[in-house]
């Protein structure tokens, strides 16, 4: 059985719901950040990253969202979570996951752990203050560009759509009002009401 390993308000969620989805047979478990479970040894032997998600396979253990997600859809194909047929279109869903893990959630972190680029509180708070803008930034482009709606590529699901919810549920902490993006919006209700990611919500609240 997959065990996947994740902490409340992390992109981690996007893996949960994206396991939910393919109704993979899965145990989640939930590390507390606050108390610093993530630094303990037993978890820095699953991932020495000392972050989530992380996932274990019966054929060793993946970090990282963009690898997690491709994992799920890849190996539960009757899910339909990407076109695993067409290279290209496989490439394109990897390239929008890509955005999101180096460039979006990277802006969004320079508002909660400016300290991993800047020792001087002057630099951390102006990484802290440009965050709004970076952040919109981003997801002008999302809605411009890169959402075709009404999910991220077209009529179909995928492994896109969970991260790109995940991460649209940052705004309003950074100060964005997702009401700016129509298509993002919509988006972000779209997924809200589907029963995978009620009960992944639940779940997680529960555990709280």
């Amino acid at each position: 059985m997959l065990k996947l390993f994740y902490a409340l308000n992390t992109c981690a969620l996007a893996s949960h719901i994206a396991l939910e989805e393919a109704s993979a047979q899965y145990e989640a478990v939930r590390l507390d950040f606050r108390a610093g479970e993530q630094t303990k040894p037993e978890y820095l032997a699953i991932n020495p990253k000392a972050r989530v998600p992380a996932l274990i396979t019966d054929q060793g253990i993946l970090t990282e969202t963009p690898a997690i997600l491709a994992y799920i859809a890849q190996s539960h194909p009757q899910a339909r979570l990407a076109p695993l047929a067409d290279p290209y279109a496989f490439a394109r869903i990897q390239a929008f996951n890509s955005y999101l893990c180096s460039t979006v959630h990277v802006a969004h972190a320079h508002g909660r752990r400016g300290y991993r680029w800047a020792d001087d509180p002057v630099a951390i708070k102006d990484m802290q203050r440009k965050v709004p803008e970076t952040m919109a930034a981003c997801f002008e482009l999302i809605e411009r560009e890169m959402l075709a709606g009404p999910w991220v590529t077209g009529q179909d699901y995928s492994i896109c759509d969970p991260y790109l919810f995940t991460m649209t549920g940052w705004l309003k902490g950074d100060g964005v009002d997702v009401a700016r993006f129509p298509k993002v919006h919509d988006h972000f209700q779209r997924m809200s009401a589907r029963p995978a990611v009620k009960k992944v919500l639940a779940m997680e609240s529960a555990q709280a």
